[in-house]
């Protein structure tokens, strides 16, 4: 089959691979109709995240037709089309039984934080991801969901990570009516969570990015005020002025280990990798939220330290809250919300690229 391969730091390629096989006998093979890139995917691109191997297919948010099962499937059948979380979930251990499916205990065990997740890299237990035409889905009876009928294929990929990661962000912020949201980061899930801030009662939201277009696209999306941080002075001054000197009630960090705005943690986080990413946007975020305000942060960062100003978070009273999405926990809420058009998650497709037509034996990911 033709998949993705990861050749080292800013080397992939499409390759022919061996064909995935059922291993357990709660396995599903699914052939992939839909799969995205996600922003995270340029942190495994670009070496930020340790234990990514060579001969690695990337690929966590994608749908698809299931072609085989193992014995002890039930749920699904033959034919169904699913989208497919990108949490690697067995349903049973005590944090999924709490829900938390991002952090579930046996999909990979060697860690000590994040559960299984698709084509994220050994730290996130190894297993190849959905930029390919097949891939083995792992507990197919716990998380993969059928798609309703009548349900644009593109919406439902776009529920297995960007909406569900943008609505928890806005979630975690425990935005009261009324509040001031600041989203530091204006791709997909960024965008996403400064939509879904307005669902939970949000007052006022402001999203920060130094990329025009998706400024103006969030500004018409969202909508919200949007503001391109090379254009001020500093972010964290503006914050404060716009907000009568308190800060943001919430403050969201969606961008991750390779934010800009800082050339010490670039130096230091992606040009060294001497730290888990350079984290302008979460310094941000806690020196813009205002005393005893919010800081969700869904951003990806390394598992290795990362420069973090944990005074200010100390001396200001701050909440801190943070996790991968339990996109399981979240889908009933948000297919419904899709349905009943609150939500348009096909809008943020801006490219659609048949796995085939990629170039192949080359690298097809931009320079970022």
């Amino acid at each position: 089959m033709l998949a993705m391969n990861y050749r080292g730091p800013q080397r992939v390629r499409i390759d022919q691979k061996p064909m995935p096989e059922i291993r357990h006998p709660q396995d599903a093979i699914v052939r992939v109709t839909r799969s995205c890139i996600c922003g995270s995917d340029l942190h495994l691109y670009n070496g930020s995240v340790p234990d990514t191997r060579v001969g690695m297919t990337f690929g966590h948010e994608f749908t698809g037709v299931v072609e085989q099962i193992g014995p002890e499937v039930e749920k699904l059948k033959i034919g169904d089309h699913v989208l497919v979380p990108f949490n690697i979930a067995c349903g049973k251990c005590v944090f999924c039984q709490q829900e938390m499916y991002g952090n579930c205990h046996e999909s990979n065990p060697e860690a000590t934080a994040v559960g299984g997740i698709f084509g994220y890299s050994h730290t996130a237990g190894g297993y190849d991801g959905g930029q390919a035409e097949y891939v083995r889905v792992p507990y197919a009876d716990v998380s993969p969901t059928v798609i309703p009928e009548g349900m644009d294929p593109d919406d439902a990929v776009m529920l297995t990570d960007v909406v569900p990661t943008g609505y928890q962000a806005a979630e975690m912020g425990g935005i009261q009516p009324g509040d001031t949201v600041m989203v530091f980061g204006a791709g997909p899930v960024g965008i996403m969570a400064a939509r879904c801030a307005w669902l939970f009662g949000a007052g006022r939201v402001i999203i920060i990015d130094q990329i025009d277009y998706r400024l103006e696209f969030a500004r018409n999306y969202c909508p919200c005020e949007a503001y391109n941080f090379k254009e001020l002075d500093d972010p964290v001054l503006f914050a404060k002025k716009t907000t009568d000197w308190l800060g943001a009630d919430v403050c969201i960090d969606a961008v991750g280990a390779e934010a800009n705005g800082s050339p010490f943690h670039n130096v230091l986080g992606r040009g060294l990798k001497m730290i888990g990413g350079a984290a302008p946007a979460l310094h941000w975020a806690i020196n813009s939220v205002k005393k005893g305000g919010v800081v969700s942060i869904v951003g990806v960062y390394g598992p290795i330290q990362t420069l973090v100003p944990i005074g200010n978070v100390v001396n200001k009273g701050i909440t801190i809250r943070a996790n991968q999405a339990s996109v399981k926990r979240l889908l009933p809420r948000l297919i419904e919300h899709v349905q009943n058009g609150i939500l348009d998650p096909k809008a943020l497709i801006t490219h659609r690229i048949p796995l085939n037509t990629c170039p192949t034996h080359t690298e097809f990911f931009p320079q970022s």
